[in-house]
């Protein structure tokens, strides 16, 4: 092919990329078909933003760890659309959760119980999105480590790992993980890019400065608690 054709198609595939609708997460979250419990949440986890800031599209393969009922992993389902897939992981599954991914809206949604040491996502590179939200520090440091690792191997280079979880104290480590429910971001982005990862950007959307560190994540400070957002990314 003629070099300044070749040029020529790259910058109108370029072009239309860039002028191509976003994605319309609103439309998604504004389901009403979606429990009311989980919309009623929704102006406490921003999932619109959320899937903004990690750029969640159509077609891909993604996955949900430590989905429990499932919030994250019908929005992602539907944010894929029936070209992607959304590996929804649980140490063990509610039958709810299960009976709730059977209906047909869901059939990309691929349900994986076990231990999230060797958690159950394909290790062959191929995913584009893996998100933690509010539970890393419910995962002992071990498991963690492992984890990390299976999570590295699950994603495609420049495949990204988002990790979302409460902020404790700075230099607490996981010392209050049980205790509070809280982790030191410091510590995460250790842990993460010690198997590879290299940290690709912050948000403050779920930030509260009026946070003190010292109360209960999910008690006292539920749905106002200080929480970190982390992007992290496999190099290319």
């Amino acid at each position: 092919m003629n070099i300044s054709l070749r040029y020529l198609f790259t910058a109108v595939a370029l072009l239309m990329a860039a002028s191509a609708p976003a994605q319309d997460y609103k439309a998604i979250l504004g389901d009403t078909n979606r429990p009311q419990a989980e919309r009623d949440i929704d102006a406490v986890r921003k999932p619109d933003e959320m899937l903004k800031f990690y750029g969640v599209k159509p077609g891909e393969k993604v996955a949900d760890l430590m989905a429990s009922r499932g919030y994250y992993t019908a929005i992602l389902s539907q944010a894929v659309g029936p070209k992607g897939v959304v590996y929804s992981a649980n140490p063990t599954v509610r039958d709810e959760t299960r009976e709730r991914f059977k209906a047909p809206q869901y059939a990309n949604v691929k349900i994986v119980e076990g231990p999230m040491a060797s958690v159950g996502l394909p290790q062959d590179g191929s995913l584009d999105f893996v998100l933690l939200n509010l539970d890393y520090h419910e995962i002992a440091k071990e498991d963690r480590i492992a984890m990390n690792k299976r999570v590295f191997a699950a994603l495609k280079p420049g495949g990204s790992y988002g990790v979302v979880d409460h902020a404790a104290a700075s230099g607490a480590g996981d010392s209050v993980a049980k205790t509070l429910h809280r982790i030191e971001p410091a510590l995460v982005v250790s842990e993460v890019t010690a198997v590879g990862f290299k940290l690709g950007k912050e948000s403050d959307l779920l930030k509260n400065a009026d946070d003190p560190h010292t109360t209960n994540a999910v008690k006292e400070q539920r749905g106002k608690s200080d929480r970190f957002v982390l992007k992290f990314d496999k190099p290319k």
